[in-house]
C-alpha cells in the first residue's frame, strides 16, 4: 500500500513543477507586471514579496513531496498532519480558484488549456494529500 501512496506523493511533487511553470507564464498572459507598475511601491514590493512567497511553497511542496514521499507515507502522526494541512491548503486554491474571474485572460487555445490544466491540478492535489492522510 505505501508503494502507491508513495507514487501518489511523487506525482503530486511533479504536478508542483507545472504549477510553477504555470506561475511564471501568468503575468505575462495576464499583463500583471503592467498592472503591478501602476501601484504605488509598497503596494507593488508587497504584491511582489507575496507572489516570490507563493512560488516558494510550489517549489516547497513539490520537493517535500518528492524527497520525503517514504516518510509522508509512513502514516505517523506528524506526516498525517503534513498531508492534512497540504489537502486543506489546495482545497482553499481550488475554492479560491473557482471565485476567480479569469475569463477576459484566456484570449487564446493556450491560455484557455493552460487554465483548465491548474484547474485539474487542483482539483487532484486535495484528494491525493488526503488519501495519504487517511489511508495510512
Amino acid at each position: 500500500m505505501n508503494t502507491k501512496l508513495e507514487l501518489a506523493l511523487k506525482f503530486a511533487a511533479l504536478t508542483h513543477l507545472g504549477l510553477i511553470a504555470a506561475g511564471v507564464l501568468m503575468p505575462h498572459a495576464t499583463g500583471l507586471w503592467r498592472e503591478c507598475a501602476k501601484l504605488a511601491p509598497f503596494p507593488r514590493t508587497l504584491f511582489r514579496v507575496y507572489y516570490a512567497f507563493i512560488g516558494l511553497c510550489l517549489v516547497s511542496f513539490g520537493l517535500g513531496s518528492w524527497f520525503f514521499a517514504t516518510e509522508l507515507a509512513s502514516g505517523t502522526l506528524f506526516s498525517r498532519a503534513i498531508c492534512g494541512f497540504l489537502a486543506a491548503f489546495w482545497t482553499i486554491r481550488l475554492i479560491a480558484a473557482l471565485l476567480l474571474d479569469v475569463t477576459p485572460y484566456l484570449a487564446n487555445g493556450w491560455w484557455r488549456l493552460g487554465y483548465h490544466a491548474t484547474n485539474v491540478v487542483f482539483s487532484t492535489l486535495p484528494f491525493i494529500y488526503a488519501w495519504v492522510a487517511f489511508a495510512t
